[in-house]
């Protein structure tokens, strides 16, 4: 495996200091990557507390049970964070006192070509967090009609080609399998030409990713099963890396912090909501500038916290 010291852990001051308010206390990683953001939090928890851990991506998973093979307060699991309820069930946790969510892909898994997440080199279009898991990218790609391959470009990347593109690709397949990068690559190419490329593969290979590992639908799990395992006083703070992930972390503390839904014309409330969340962070904590310049990846990244009530 390659080393992975190009993985700049984002905003990390400002989420572990927002998360940790119970040194002593039982805290949750969605996705402990290669234990950057880990790390920090062990860093400011006493002999007493607890850090449980969990990552789709096998390699991550590996190197961060070889990094924290010593620390018996952590334990990792190779699972989706999904499974929060089923784990603390499993490592005898009744409630947490915070969980951090780091949504994004890793540095090494954007830089690592075996990895199938860039557009940069050749290799297989996988996009698989968890590469024993589901179907790689180009499996849908040559599988999914035209409106469903547009419709996946268009909700998850919010491409505005999207209709053009997946009908040159599915135009392309009846000639040759679609299995690589590259002709990915080759095809958006023809279409929208060296200008504005990348930002093109961007929103594209982004919605691929999100299609292929459910990503959307697993996020939202995670905030309903999160608000319930949490303490009073107890922190979720999210860090999202694009506005549809964003979009429905606000939401969704929005929500969660409103004591009425009715309708604004309603003479008098009914619903009978209560309010679980407050919210920390009234507006999205931002790379500073000194990170910026150290990590330029930093600059979509935004932190959203809200509290246990």
């Amino acid at each position: 495996m390659k080393k992975t010291t190009r993985h700049i852990p984002v905003l990390l001051n400002g989420s572990v200091s927002h998360l940790v308010t119970n040194v002593d206390g039982n805290y949750f990683e969605g996705t402990v990557g290669f234990g950057g953001h880990t790390e920090e939090i062990l860093s400011r928890l006493s002999e007493k507390g607890r850090l449980i851990g969990t990552d789709k991506d096998v390699k991550a998973f590996e190197y961060c049970i070889k990094k924290f093979k010593n620390e018996q307060r952590v334990s990792i699991f190779n699972t989706s964070y999904t499974n929060i309820d089923t784990i603390a069930k499993l490592e005898l946790v009744e409630k947490f006192d915070g969980i951090f969510l780091d949504l994004g892909v890793s540095s090494y898994q954007l830089d690592d070509p075996d990895s199938g997440f860039t557009y940069r080199e050749e290799a297989e279009l996988d996009l698989r967090m968890n590469k024993n898991q589901g179907y790689p990218a180009y499996y849908y790609l040559n599988e999914l009609s035209e409106e469903e391959l547009a419709d996946i470009f268009y909700n998850y990347g919010e491409e505005k080609k999207s209709r053009q593109i997946a009908r040159v690709l599915v135009k392309s397949r009846l000639n040759k399998t679609l299995k690589t990068t590259t002709q990915l690559k080759s095809i958006i190419e023809s279409i929208i030409g060296k200008y504005n490329l990348n930002k093109t593969l961007s929103r594209i290979f982004q919605a691929l990713r999100i299609h292929v590992n459910n990503e959307l639908d697993e996020l939202k799990e995670i905030l309903n099963k999160s608000t319930d395992l949490l303490n009073p006083g107890g922190r979720l703070a999210v860090i999202s890396f694009h506005s549809l992930e964003d979009r429905i972390v606000k939401d969704y503390f929005k929500y969660e912090a409103a004591t009425c839904v009715c309708p604004d014309d309603a003479p008098v409330c009914v619903c009978n909501k209560q309010q679980r969340l407050s919210i920390i962070t009234r507006k999205p904590v931002t790379a500073s500038d000194e990170e910026l310049q150290a990590n330029p990846r930093s600059r979509s990244a935004k932190l959203r916290v809200a509290e246990r009530l």
